[in-house]
């Protein structure tokens, strides 16, 4: 048989990698006789059941022609198991086995001759020490001699053009010579690339299988296969459709009937013709493409079809709605529809109807803004087929029409009028919105307003308008960003007076405010679900708010009743006032004094007296006498004029006056805005007096003293020019120190009296201490009691003199300062270190005594035994050193 020498010892090996102990194992190859034709292919598989190795199992197969010498064909482990026979045909590929899994495999033979007819056997090799179960098995093939023949009428394949609805017949011819009693079975195929498509099959048992795509088309008739007497088979199709394009081929196949078993034995094939179908021309059409309906009128539309199939097609009509021009999106929905019976399914507000031949209308009544949009008119032709069947043919969309819904235009006119037009700024503005001559607005219209600002500019700058507030649909205000913050806080007032006019306020207007003003009317109309839709707008003119800000003139003029008079008599000066381009002002006055300075080379002092503002309500300034707290008068004589006047003037009031005028505008409220201000030309108070002339000197017999000396300073004023009697005189006199050598240091006051005998003193921060006194009319004595080194420096006393006029009233004279007077404060050498000395004597003989006694008692209780010691261990020092 051929075995090779070395397969026991690959057995061996099989056993000893897999380990596999296979009981009950059962080679099977499916049962019965396999009967083939030549040239085609024989597959044979082959199977082990109950294995449980842990890995693939092997397979040896053999052919026998007698039944009893078989001859090795392929292994799937051993690679020189082929016989010569075929080895050939095995490198050629005639011969495969090919795995199917762990426990099965396929014998394969091509192109199967005559001599391979016989018995083919299945093994699988094994070294179990005991056999249980079959480990091979075995089958019969019969090989036939090719006997099927299969053709057209045509060589090559025909072409057929159709139209749709036609009809076409094919014929394919099929017959068997073999002396095997064969049965043939006839498919029909439809080949569209390498798609293909099962359409009618006449089967070996003489039964009828139409494909799945063709059940309908084969119960109703349109659809049959038939034979002729001469083995040649026929489909008919009838009332092609354009899926009917393609090559249409004939598949024959030959059956053998053994044992109550059928076996297909062999395949043939031939392409009979290719048909093309030439679709139908149709087309659809809807008349009166962008449309424009006014709302609540109909909406009437007619699709048209044009086509060249027969009469006796119908058509199935479909309106579709869109929002947007495209008919394939999700959102185009069914309006309504007409099938080919003429059954209309459509809402009750839409109507389908056939109006021709090939015409269609359909009518939406009532139009709204919702129907604005995109129609479309599909179009399906369909034909009728057999058993009362309908076919389509054809179908077709049509492009879009158009149409808006155009709402009932209310007609009106927008003014816009300036109530309130600002004169200065600060003023109010007031615009007004009106709408006239409404037209065409019924209940479902209302009215909204929308205020909107432009500032000005040259010709050849653009600017851009700026949004202030809008209405919407429900009268809700919305702000824009100009306006918003103004609005909230009251500046800005928008309203609606009543349902034709809107007004717009500004409650001070400011220079930002100036510029065009214009305000849009917007008409709402209510729709059928409630909402409402904008339906028209109109701009009315623009108003320009502007005015010339001139600058504001404001003049004051003040004159003196009396052009002369005494000490002690009534000044009085009146301030008229005067203003251009201030709005409604209202004034506030203030009264100053200007005097020279005590220092010639200073400039003069000014001092505010008395005010009155702009709501007439006075106040002292700097008018600080007491004793004339009710001597100035500031009153308002007229909206325009003030009065001051001072009771009991005095020398020391000499000096310009001015009145200072502040003008005042309102802005709204209790506020109130300066407008300007004025001063006054000045009125002089001169005094011309013949009376005595004070001097102040200071004198010490004691300019340089110990510390804790008396310190005594004279102050001593002499008359000058005539005499006085001491009763018509008096003074006020003030002491001050310079505590510098230079008088580069502020004077700091030490101590006062007044005319009246009070004494003040100021705070002191060192023991010394003070005391003034009046020892004559015309003589005060400052003392400084324990003085110390700080008191040292430069003092001098100030005298403001009184004197009683001829009217008996005191005037108070210009104030006198005397020279400087140094005062130095020695230190007292002897006395200040005279106890120190004693003390520092004293502690110096008690420590010395305490030092001597604590030395003495260490010398005798501790020292004297240290020395011993010391002894003692430095003559064993010197034992050591001569050791």
């Amino acid at each position: 048989m051929g075995h090779s020498e070395e397969r026991p010892l690959l057995l061996l090996l099989l056993a000893l990698l897999t380990l596999a102990i296979c009981q009950g194992r059962i080679v099977k190859i499916p049962t019965g006789d396999l009967v083939r034709v030549e040239g085609t292919e024989l597959v044979i598989p082959c199977n082990v059941s109950d294995y449980e190795g842990p890995s693939e199992q092997n397979f040896d197969w053999s052919f026998s022609s007698s039944g009893t010498l078989f001859v090795e064909i392929v292994s799937t482990w051993e690679a020189a198991f082929t016989a010569q026979p075929y080895r050939e045909r095995l490198q050629k590929g005639e011969i495969q086995l090919r795995r199917i899994g762990n426990d099965a495999v396929e014998l394969r033979i091509k192109n199967l001759q005559a001599a391979d007819q016989g018995q083919y056997k299945c093994s699988t090799p094994s070294t179990d020490a005991t056999v249980q179960g079959n480990y091979d098995d075995t089958v019969q093939v019969r090989v036939l001699s090719d006997a099927l023949q299969v053709s057209s009428k045509s060589q090559p394949a025909s072409s057929l053009r159709l139209k749709d609805g036609d009809s076409f017949e094919l014929y394919c011819s099929a017959s068997s010579t073999s002396l095997e009693h064969t049965h043939l079975s006839v498919t029909w195929e439809l080949h569209r690339g390498p798609a293909r498509q099962k359409i009618l099959s006449l089967t070996h048992e003489n039964r009828f299988h139409p494909g799945p795509q063709y059940e309908r088309r084969y119960q109703s008739g349109d659809l049959r296969l038939d034979t002729t007497g001469d083995n040649t088979y026929r489909l008919f199709v009838s009332r092609v459709l354009p899926v009917d394009q393609g090559t249409y081929r004939c598949v024959v196949s030959e059956w053998i009937g053994e044992k109550g078993k059928w076996q297909e034995i062999q395949e043939k094939s031939v392409d009979v013709a290719t048909v093309t179908i030439e679709p139908t021309a149709l087309r659809a059409t809807v008349t009166k493409n962008n449309v424009s309906v006014t709302e609540g009128d109909d909406l009437d539309l007619t699709c048209s079809i044009a086509t060249d199939q027969k009469d006796d097609i119908e058509a199935e009509v479909t309106w579709y709605f869109s929002k947007v021009p495209d008919s394939s999106l999700p959102d185009a929905h069914i309006l309504a529809s007409m099938d080919y019976h003429s059954v209309v399914r459509s809402p009750l507000t839409v109507t389908l109807n056939r109006v021709g031949m090939h015409s269609y209308r359909l009518l939406v009544r009532d139009a709204n803004k919702e129907n604005s949009g995109y129609y479309f008119c599909h179009v399906a032709l369909w034909a009728p087929g057999h058993n009362r069947t309908w076919q389509k043919v054809a179908e077709k969309m049509s492009e879009p029409a158009g149409v808006e819904v155009i709402l009932p235009e209310p007609l009106f006119e927008v003014l816009l009028n300036a109530s309130k037009v600002p004169e200065y700024s600060d003023d109010p503005t007031e615009l007004e919105c009106q709408i006239a001559d409404v037209n065409h607005a019924g209940a479902n219209v209302r009215f909204t307003v929308s205020w909107y600002y432009r500032m000005d500019s040259r010709s050849d700058e653009v600017v851009s308008d700026q949004l202030l507030a809008s209405m919407d649909e429900d009268w809700t205000l919305r702000f824009g960003e100009k306006s918003k913050q103004r609005a909230k806080n009251g500046e800005i007032v928008f309203s609606k007076e009543d349902g034709a006019r809107f007004s717009f306020r500004i409650q001070r207007t400011s220079e930002g405010d100036k510029g065009n003003y214009y305000c849009v009317v917007s008409a709402w109309t209510r729709q059928r679900n409630k909402s409402w839709m904008k339906s028209k707008e109109v701009v009315s003119k623009p108003v320009n708010i502007f005015w010339i800000a001139e600058d504001s003139v404001l003049l004051v003029k003040a004159r003196k009743a009396k052009p002369f008079f005494a000490a002690g008599n009534t000044f009085e000066m009146t301030c008229k006032v005067s203003s251009e381009h201030i709005k409604t002002p209202r004034y506030s006055v203030l009264v100053t004094a200007e005097k020279p300075a005590a220092d010639p080379f200073s400039p003069n002092e000014t001092k505010h007296i008395i005010s009155l503002n702009q709501d007439s309500v006075v106040k002292l300034e700097n008018w600080t006498d007491e004793a004339r707290a009710d001597g100035v008068v500031l009153e308002k004589v007229q909206d325009d004029e003030f009065r001051y006047r001072m009771y009991q003037t005095q020398v020391s009031d000499a000096g310009l006056y001015r009145c200072v005028v502040t003008a005042w505008s309102p802005v709204g409220g209790n506020q109130w805005k300066e407008a300007g201000t004025s001063l006054s030309n000045p009125i002089q108070i001169d005094f011309q007096t013949t009376g005595p002339t004070f001097n102040v000197s200071v004198h010490s017999d004691t300019p340089t003293v110990y510390r804790g000396d008396l310190i005594k300073l004279f102050c001593i004023i002499s008359l000058e020019g005539a005499s006085l009697d001491p009763d018509d005189m008096s003074f006020d006199v003030s002491w001050f120190a310079v505590h510098s050598f230079a008088l580069d240091k502020p004077a700091v006051l030490l101590s006062s009296l007044d005319r009246k005998g009070v004494v003040n003193k100021a705070r002191r921060t060192w023991k010394s201490d003070l005391s003034l006194e009046k020892i004559s009319v015309m003589e005060f004595l400052l003392q400084v009691h324990g003085s110390e080194d700080q008191d040292f420096g430069n003092y001098f006393c100030a005298v403001i003199p009184w004197v009683k006029s001829t009217t008996g009233s005191w005037q108070r004279e210009t104030e006198i300062k005397s020279k400087p007077i140094f005062v130095t404060v020695k230190m007292d050498v002897l006395n200040a270190f005279k106890y120190p000395l004693l003390i520092g004597i004293s502690l110096s003989t008690i420590i010395g005594l305490i030092s001597c006694l604590i030395g003495y008692c260490s010398s005798h209780w501790c020292c004297k035994k240290e020395v011993q010691e010391t002894r003692r261990e430095r003559r064993r020092l010197m034992s050591m050193e001569m050791d």
